[in-house]
């Protein structure tokens, strides 16, 4: 199976290929406002052979001194080469990524291997419940894989930063991910501001998945972003750039693998005193 091309695998195929020392399971749970209890999930029980990675503590940088570049920043590349280095992931190695939360950690996860230049990289589709409906095998025992050298080829290209989407064209469409409510500023619990960027349109994450938060089906999803078929170039954010992730994973499933991430997303647009704020339906 070319992962190039699929970034979601079933839990059937991942079953078969649980004892494949060519793949890395990665357990990427997290409960946001509770710390530690994706961890405590994981030690409980888990995929057999999985490690688990942390949405704050592995998959996200420090955050700024200034206040800016939004609540889950980019790790640096030396820390995320490291972290890979260290949990057996080379060219040779397909990781697959799962969560409990709609595919968001797990995308985010698949998001900065594809950043690193890693495309041996999937997504669970269905997550940890998925796994747990069918059956499958499950294990507290922690494992840990031998490190293998991981050589990051970054592509910088496939994120932008506050000033390219306030430089951005007609051309170019804005893609807010969060919630309705949120994105039209009815309801905001967790950044200071309400409302969305002027000029974004609303595709909540959550859209893209079926009732039992397996991914739609490729041909639903091109239908769902129909849309933006015409826009040269596409942007991507939610609240801190973590299920605009899942947003990524459904434009490449649907032929826009192109979709770039605006990694701080609205935590970093609303940090900034003077840029413009929007509340209210999409235009």
């Amino acid at each position: 199976m070319t992962m190039n091309h699929q970034p979601i695998v079933s839990a059937d195929w991942l079953a078969e290929h649980l004892h494949d020392p060519a793949i890395a399971i990665i357990d990427c749970r997290f409960v946001l406002g509770k710390p530690g209890a994706g961890l405590a999930a994981y030690i409980h029980s888990h995929i057999p052979g999985a490690l688990y990675f942390d949405l704050e503590q592995d998959l996200s940088g420090p955050k700024a001194a200034d206040g800016h570049g939004g609540r889950h920043p980019l790790p640096s590349p030396e820390a995320l080469t490291a972290l890979f280095s260290a949990a057996g992931i080379d060219e040779h190695v397909t990781v697959i990524a799962y969560d409990d939360q709609d595919l968001a950690m797990a995308a985010r996860l698949w998001w900065l291997l594809r950043y690193l230049g890693h495309d041996r990289a999937a997504v669970l589709d269905g997550g940890w419940q998925s796994w747990q409906r069918k059956g499958l095998p499950v294990s507290a025992e922690i494992v840990k894989r031998p490190p293998r050298r991981f050589v990051p080829r970054l592509r910088p290209d496939m994120l932008v930063g506050v000033e390219e989407v306030l430089q951005r064209t007609p051309k170019t469409a804005l893609i807010d991910s969060r919630a309705k409510e949120r994105y039209s500023g009815q309801l905001e619990t967790i950044d200071p501001k309400a409302g969305h960027i002027p000029g974004a349109l609303h595709y909540f994450f959550k859209e893209n998945l079926n009732s039992d938060g397996t991914l739609r089906p490729a041909a639903e999803l091109r239908e769902r972003f129909s849309p933006l078929a015409r826009q040269e170039e596409l942007i991507v954010y939610c609240g801190s750039g973590v299920t605009a992730c899942v947003n990524l994973l459904a434009l490449h499933m649907a032929g826009r693998p192109d979709a770039r991430l605006y990694i701080g997303s609205w935590s970093d647009w609303c940090s900034y005193p003077h840029l413009p704020v929007a509340t209210g339906e999409q235009p």
